[in-house]
């Protein structure tokens, strides 16, 4: 597998078809043997943001890590072992719901799309 051409930039989809995120970067463990694995699928502006490096990459990160605040929590950590097929999009097994949720979206819900007018009621 070619991580970069197999797993970088494609799209995350949970398992009732909802897009999750895009995979901006991924964690490798080592295995019993000593042999480096996938661990952990990453995705968010601090992932991608490390990822890209330099003046750029802590433009990209900076917000996320500002509305972090003291809960530290780190890019959204997605387990190998929740997903399922590997294809043009990676397809996972749990549902968006289980996964935690980023802090920027947090607050972006709270403080911008919560005060839209309407943004409360269900169509």
């Amino acid at each position: 597998m070619l991580l970069g051409f197999d797993l970088l930039d494609r799209q995350i989809i949970d398992c009732d078809g909802q897009p999750v995120g895009k995979v901006d970067d991924v964690e490798l463990g080592y295995d019993a043997d000593g042999a480096p694995r996938i661990s952990a699928l990453l995705t968010g502006q601090r992932a991608l943001g490390r990822r890209i490096g330099g003046r750029l990459g802590r433009w990209i990160a900076g917000p996320a890590l500002r509305l972090a605040g003291p809960r530290d929590d780190g890019p959204l950590r997605i387990d190998i072992a929740h997903v399922g097929a590997i294809g043009s999009a990676i397809d996972l097994i749990v549902s968006r719901d289980e996964l935690p949720e980023p802090a920027l979206e947090t607050w972006l819900r709270d403080h911008l799309i919560g005060r839209i007018p309407g943004a409360g009621h269900e169509s």
